[in-house]
């Protein structure tokens, strides 16, 4: 009925509860007689056969839900409230009047007890569309052509069953049950039997883990100690073969000592022109070379210390004197007067000239290289000197000429040449004196 009081038209449309489509009801739903309540309120499968459909029906539900879907539909929006419930049974389309409400809750009525029976007798939930319960159908005929096969399987078992036993002795069977049990008791003992020994070996598994524990244990310690030790034992020859080089280095170097000659390369007795020189220092002087006192004194001193070391090495003591090697500074000291030394060093200077101390100092220093020359002697006949020696005086024996070692009263030619052969003496003894100690 419309808003002015015109007619209305009401119509209750049920949905399908698989695919939620509306339902159009046959017109044989509004009358029910007993007999046809009767028939559907009788169960129309065993509750395992309902639960096996049921199954079968969910299972094929969602490819029917696909196949539904791959189907090209028209869809028209419908003029009325659409319900999101899941559950709705039903859906009121049009308008309702008052007076038809009564006539419309009866139908409902009518048939919401009609499809609630046949839900609770089949387990399926009611209504179902035609397409739906097509499908329901087949499913159904599937699962009966399965159990009849079953029962066909079944049926042919048991009549070959009932056909065995027929033929079946009952003593054999009673024999046959008699060595089973002896069977199966032998299998008993033999399984108690491995059992004990199942936990015998399990105990003694136990046992040679520990003693495989324990043995790791050792090796391990026994693998850190040899690592220690080869470490130690690498270190040690690491150390040896240092030692060795070093001992060879050091051989070598005592062996090129040895050959060596100390005295030769600690002083090196040359000339430079009229000077004789000994490490390089000039002895002497000229008027045309005015050699500096300094290096002069520096020639003597090492002069000095080498006749000095020569005596030593021979164990000769000289008489009347004793040299003093001090540098620049040595000197003589007379043993006949002790405080009285004899210095082998000058300053020049008007003075220095007309002190009498350095000529005696060199007629000292010549005195003491003589008494090394008649000390080698005794022991080397043949051992000569180049330049005889005399009292302060040096003889050059091709010319004969004598040259004072003084420097006074003297000129500075003579002087330098007689230190000159003075140091040429000096240098053949200490050639001799290498030549007997060189293996020493």
């Amino acid at each position: 009925m419309d808003a002015n009081g015109s007619g209305s038209s009401t119509q209750v449309s049920f949905v399908c509860q698989r695919c939620r489509q509306p339902l159009k009801l046959d017109y044989s739903f509004n009358t029910l007689d007993p007999q046809l309540i009767q028939e559907l309120t009788t169960p129309l499968v065993h509750k395992q056969d309902a639960d096996e459909t049921i199954n079968i029906f969910k299972d094929t539900k969602h490819e029917n839900e696909k196949e539904t879907e791959a189907i090209s539909r028209r869809t028209i929006s419908p003029n009325f409230p659409v319900y999101d419930e899941e559950d709705t049974d039903f859906l009121l389309l049009g308008e309702t009047g008052p007076e038809s409400l009564g006539v419309l809750g009866h139908k409902i009525k009518v048939s919401s007890i009609l499809f609630d029976i046949m839900s609770g007798q089949s387990e399926v939930d009611h209504p179902l569309c035609e397409e739906c319960t097509d499908t329901l159908l087949d499913q159904l005929d599937h699962q009966l052509q399965i159990t009849e096969d079953e029962c066909k399987d079944y049926k042919d078992f048991l009549e070959n069953l009932n056909t065995k036993q027929e033929n079946i002795d009952d003593n054999a069977l009673d024999d046959e049950l008699k060595q089973l049990k002896s069977e199966e008791e032998a299998l008993r003992q033999q399984l108690e039997d491995v059992e004990i020994e199942r936990i015998k070996i399990t105990e003694k598994i136990e046992e040679e883990k520990k003693v495989s524990k324990t043995l790791d244990d050792e090796e391990e310690k026994y693998w850190k100690e040899y690592n220690e030790y080869k470490r130690q034992v690498l270190s040690l020859e690491d150390e040896h073969r240092s030692v060795d080089n070093q001992l060879k280095y050091a051989q070598m170097q005592l062996d090129r000592l040895k050959k060596t000659n100390v005295f030769n390369a600690t002083f090196h007795i040359w000339h430079s022109g009229h000077f004789g020189t000994i490490n390089n220092f000039r002895l002497g002087r000229l008027p045309s070379v005015p050699v500096e006192w300094h290096e002069i004194n520096a020639a003597w001193g090492q002069t000095v210390l080498l006749l000095h070391s020569l005596a030593k090495k021979m164990n000769l003591t000289f008489q009347r004197y004793r040299l003093v090697p001090y540098g620049n500074h040595s000197y003589i000291e007379s043993l006949t007067d002790k405080s009285k030394e004899l210095p082998l060093y000058g300053s020049g200077g008007f003075r220095f000239f007309w002190d009498s101390k350095f000529d005696q100092a060199m007629v000292a220093f010549l005195d003491c290289l003589q008494q090394f020359k008649e000390e080698v002697e005794k022991g080397d006949t043949g051992f000569c000197l180049p330049y005889r020696m005399e009292k302060g005086k040096i003889e050059d024996n091709s010319t004969g000429t004598s040259y004072s070692i003084k420097i006074q009263f003297n000129s500075e030619e003579q002087w330098t040449k007689a230190l000159k052969f003075m140091l040429t003496n000096l240098k053949w003894g200490l050639a001799w004196v290498s030549s007997q100690f060189a293996s020493k």
